[in-house]
């Protein structure tokens, strides 16, 4: 036999003298059974997918460690010790046993490595599975990350989604009219308990896309789609309503109403009854009806709301126009006053108002609709937001919140309004199952998952959180301060060159960029370009917004002028003071007796924060 062949033989005979076979055969099985169990187990645990991988990992980098503790000891019946050399002619025994002898070890080790491999690639491929299900950029209109509905279940047989309604009319300008329709229609459906609805968020954002109806229901996870058409010529209107069942297409039901505008409403009710007639849902309370009111007033009402849906100066502007319109005609109309409420927060919350006025405003157009309607959850989440963002007071947001909560526990818009509370009240483990809740019943919002990424960057869950403000980004290209939000975790993370680069991609708020930038900057030692960014922020954005001069300078260590810069943000009442304790910016403010200071003058301290009652049951 050829020297080579020969020394080959002795190896093999060596590595079955030494149990090493075994060994490949039993770690193999057994690394198989963990990785299969952890890509069960993790995801069911709320863990995120890089656990399974790791674990994978840790399996595949044990294998060779595994072999070489085996080739260097054994265990015998006097404890491990080190494997001795072969007694003269062992192995040549071994290697002159009948090949019926000699091949299970080989085969048994083959086993082991093969169900090692299997392991891996199993759990691999589940897990680009899911990242390929959830990715927005495959699917531009929906990331379901939290939905309550997963591929073996499928979705709730009384969930459904309101899609906006085609405006049949001539003149364009009707739109708001058709779309405004579809939206209380939507309203109207969500305050039936028994109903899963999507939210207005997701489902208008199909509008005008051509689009399956299977598709749409998927990316929502709905079992059924409401849609229709609206045609509005002077105070006639016809409205066309459809309910689809989404898995095949079927029209379950669908009617057509020839009306005057006075009946408006009951057509709306009508519609409802019939969606739950259909849905065979047991109302275990009396269905909701709409508040009805001057159909004018209506009209100008439905025209404010979507323009406060699009957020810019001039749009707000209108709607408050609209509101006060719309209030001369039906001073009694609580969901206008509501509405006037938002859009007075809304101005200020944008430089339009002061604080001061925009806060008097609001609170007083709120107490306008309680004062028609004492339940009306709307008027209390307006109440509650105001509270919480322009006078900073967490105190009184509390019973607000949760008062419209407990009249509707699965409005997406005061779930949000919710995990915003819970968060700045430093509850980020309940703002984070609030969020993905909201997230699930609205998958298409882009401020939502925006806001699920603040909350995890908070966290320190900083993966997370740049996953979230990808999301954000992939369903709304530009978004404001998802770009920095990115940066932000990147920064906190240690990566200061990759924050540079997504910080000097925020389009959205360029006062975001600057600061961004210069943070990075400071960290990567380019200390010119530091300087400039840093003067730019101070002289540009300081005066309105001082707490943003303090996050830097608290960064790069100058503890007393960020201290300075911050008791300047508490003279302004500054906007977001009840949140900056938790920004991870200011960490190095923590261990100075100046920061307990601080947190105590913005009702932030420990035990300030622990004698707000806020307790949230989150919906099933």
């Amino acid at each position: 036999m050829p020297e080579n062949a020969l020394a080959y033989q002795r190896f093999l005979a060596e590595l079955k003298r030494r149990r090493v076979f075994r060994v490949m055969a039993v770690y193999g099985a057994l690394a198989f059974a963990i990785i299969e169990a952890s890509d069960v187990i993790l995801p069911r645990m709320g863990m995120p997918d890089w656990t399974v991988s790791l674990v994978v990992w840790f399996a595949l980098i044990g294998f060779p460690v595994a072999i070489a503790l085996a080739w260097a000891f054994d265990v015998t019946p006097q404890g491990v010790q080190r494997t001795g050399e072969a007694a003269p002619g062992e192995l040549t025994k071994i290697i002159a046993a009948p090949a019926s002898k000699r091949w299970p070890a080989g085969l048994l080790a083959l086993v082991g490595v093969v169900a090692l491999v299997a392991g891996a690639w199993f759990a691999g491929r589940n897990t680009a599975s899911t990242s390929a299900a959830e990715s927005v950029a495959d699917r531009p209109a929906g990331s379901e990350s939290g939905t309550h509905s997963d591929a073996t279940t499928g979705p709730s047989p009384e969930s459904i989604a309101v899609l906006p309604f085609v405006n049949m009319s001539s003149d364009p300008e009707q739109e708001f009219f058709s779309d405004g329709i579809s939206e209380e229609l939507l309203n109207l459906l969500a305050q039936i308990p028994e109903l899963q609805v999507a939210a207005r968020t997701s489902s208008f954002s199909f509008k005008d896309q051509n689009l399956e109806i299977p598709e749409i229901a998927e990316r929502l996870k709905v079992a059924h789609v409401l849609e229709g058409s609206v045609r509005k010529a002077g105070n006639q209107v016809r409205i066309t309503a459809q309910l689809i069942r989404a898995d095949d297409g079927f029209h379950m039901w669908s009617d057509t109403w020839d009306r005057s505008l006075d009946d408006i409403f009951a057509i709306q009710d009508e519609i409802a009854a019939d969606v739950a007639q259909q849905l065979k849902v047991t109302l275990l309370g009396s269905a909701p009806k709409v508040v009805e009111t001057d159909p004018a007033a209506y009209a100008l009402y439905l025209q404010a709301r979507q323009l406060s849906h699009q957020i810019t100066l001039e749009n707000l502007e209108h709607a408050v126009t609209l509101y006060q319109q719309a209030l001369a005609i039906d001073p009694d109309y609580a969901a206008a006053w509501a509405g006037l409420a938002s859009s007075y927060t809304m101005q200020t919350g944008n430089g339009l108002r002061s604080i001061d006025e925009g806060a008097a405003l609001a609170r007083e157009a709120a107490d306008r609709a309680l004062a028609i309607d004492p339940e009306y959850a709307a008027a209390y989440a307006a109440l509650g937001q105001i509270e919480q963002t322009l006078t900073n007071d967490l105190a009184a947001a509390a019973p607000y919140i949760s008062r419209a909560l407990r009249l509707e526990p699965t409005n997406p818009d005061i779930i949000s309004r919710a995990a915003t509370l819970a968060r700045d009240l430093g509850r980020l483990d309940e703002a984070s199952a609030l969020f993905e809740y909201a997230v699930a019943r609205d998958p298409v919002n882009s401020s939502g998952h925006h806001n699920l990424g603040t909350v995890y960057l908070w966290s320190g869950r900083l993966d997370e959180a740049i996953a979230s403000f990808q999301t954000a980004l992939a369903l709304s290209p530009g978004r404001i301060a998802s770009q920095y939000g990115i940066g932000s975790a990147l920064l906190v993370a240690g990566d200061a060159e990759a924050a540079l680069d997504a910080f000097a991609l925020e389009e959205g708020d360029e006062e975001y960029r600057i600061k961004g930038m210069a943070l990075a900057f400071h960290d990567l030692g380019r200390m010119a370009e530091f300087e400039a960014a840093f003067r730019e922020l101070r002289d540009t954005w300081g005066e309105r917004w001082p707490s943003e001069v303090a996050h830097v300078y608290a960064w790069i260590g100058d503890v007393d002028a960020a201290f300075e810069w911050l008791d300047r943000g508490v003279l302004l009442n500054e906007d977001g003071l009840g949140s900056q304790y938790l920004r991870p910016l200011l960490a190095p403010l923590h261990e100075d007796p100046r920061w307990l200071e601080f947190r105590e003058r913005t009702g932030t301290s420990d035990e300030q924060l622990a004698t707000i009652e806020f307790e949230v049951t989150l919906p099933q």
